[in-house]
């Protein structure tokens, strides 16, 4: 199996394509992951708002926080191995019945008035931990469900309905705990229910013929052989580092922004104008993600992306009117999101079907651990310098990291694209 012929030898490759349209299977996976994305956003936002309202204090709010954000760093390693090693549809079950036990144990907690911190942040951890193993899963599943020629086309859609549910979950969250405070965590085990269904509707196989069990090493040594792959791969290499930079630097932007409305003497309702423009922005640049994927060379995508957000950040440090500040960074987020869907497809293109899992996760992790980062880095500099220096000097490094992806050898080692996508209108 070469890498480019990999991504061709899945089950849906056998046949001719027609449009994805008429593709009954990635239909159901994309409405019933629709529902999933769904009700993870919905409960997410619901989790510190419970504990707050509850128990009255901030530490008790920060645990049941961690709880939520630490499968992102213990989980996902050991979790590319296992969807690996299984069945993806079986898994990708055995997680939606099992967020459905565990978020509906909080709405009856919560029902009978009973809730406690512990309760709360166990579920919160096994809710993420279970999100993890089903998000692999179903990266990988979806180039053995569509046929190749359609993969940028349905990793746009999929990157377009992840910002979809950002926007909706959020908000959908807070006025269903106006109604009910059980409400949340009963939507979103309904959610997670649809999602179980529509796996058991679905025809196809979700991965090539796996190795029998017994020619399989310790799991130790499947994570690194994952490891070992995308280390000897140079392009995927150096864009994981590019992207990790990124991250970092996107991380200390969104608390900048949250002291930039505060110092500029801005009612916090400044910050759901700005977070609500700018993800409209994201899901614009998902929409049309798959298309400019097609017809631009990831390399210059890496470039361009860097120059664009250098310089859109950089204004967001000569502003403060609102409107104006949520056009920018719905800027950052368009060309974040068709970033995303042009190294999304990239990556499931070029990966063997039997190591999706592993290198998945290792970029998820790379991607956790530099969030993390940047939290604390922002932290230091916006309690030094203030918004405004801060801001400037994202911008800064913005463009110092498109220089570095002008003159980096590594990435100009791109491996040309498989096939052409027939369907993209639709």
């Amino acid at each position: 199996m070469t890498l480019v012929d990999g991504a061709a030898s899945g089950p849906a490759a056998r046949n001719p394509p027609g449009p994805l349209r008429h593709n009954r299977d990635f239909l159901l996976l994309w409405s019933g992951a629709s529902m999933s994305f769904l009700a993870n956003r919905v409960t997410s936002v619901a989790y510190p708002l419970i504990v707050l309202w509850h128990t009255g204090s901030p530490l008790a709010m920060s645990v049941v926080s961690t709880a939520a954000l630490l499968p992102l760093l213990l989980v996902q390693l050991p979790a590319g191995a296992l969807v690996d090693r299984w069945d993806r549809r079986r898994l990708m079950l055995v997680c939606e019945l099992g967020r459905v036990a565990a978020v509906g144990s909080v709405a009856f907690a919560l029902a009978a008035g009973r809730v406690t911190v512990a309760h709360l942040a166990a579920v919160a951890f096994t809710e993420a931990s279970l999100a993890v193993f089903y998000r692999l899963a179903e990266r990988g599943a979806v180039r053995n469900i569509v046929h190749p020629a359609h993969l940028s086309t349905a990793l746009s859609r999929n990157e377009a309905r992840g910002r979809a549910a950002g926007l909706l979950g959020q908000p959908g969250g807070v006025l269903l705990l106006s109604a009910g405070r059980w409400a949340p965590f009963g939507f979103g085990a309904l959610g997670y229910l649809v999602s179980a269904v529509s796996l058991l509707l679905i025809r196809r196989d979700f991965q090539e013929e796996r190795a029998p069990a017994a020619d399989r090493g310790r799991m130790a040594g499947e994570v690194a052989e994952g490891m070992r792959w995308l280390w000897r791969q140079r392009f995927l290499r150096a864009a994981f580092g590019y992207v990790a930079g990124t991250n970092v630097l996107f991380q200390m932007l969104a608390l900048a922004l949250i002291l930039r409305i505060k110092e500029a003497g801005l009612p916090s309702s400044t910050l759901a104008i700005v977070l609500g423009i700018g993800g409209v922005g994201g899901l614009c640049g998902a929409l049309v993600g798959g298309r400019t994927q097609r017809r631009i060379r990831q390399r210059t995508l890496l470039i361009a992306g860097a120059v664009a957000w250098a310089v859109l950040i950089g204004a967001m440090g000569f502003t403060r009117e609102p409107v104006l500040l949520g056009a920018l960074y719905a800027g950052t987020g368009f060309v974040g999101a068709v970033f995303n869907v042009a190294a999304a497809v990239y990556q499931v293109r070029t990966t063997p079907d039997a190591l999706q899992g592993r290198v998945a996760a290792t970029a998820g992790l790379v991607g956790s651990g530099t969030n993390a980062l940047g939290s604390f880095a922002g932290g230091l500099l916006l309690a030094a310098w203030g918004a405004l220096p801060t801001v400037r000097a994202i911008a800064v490094a913005m463009a110092v990291l498109a220089l570095l992806a002008a003159v980096a050898p590594d990435l100009k080692g791109e491996l040309p694209d498989d096939g052409t996508d027939t369907d993209a209108a639709g």
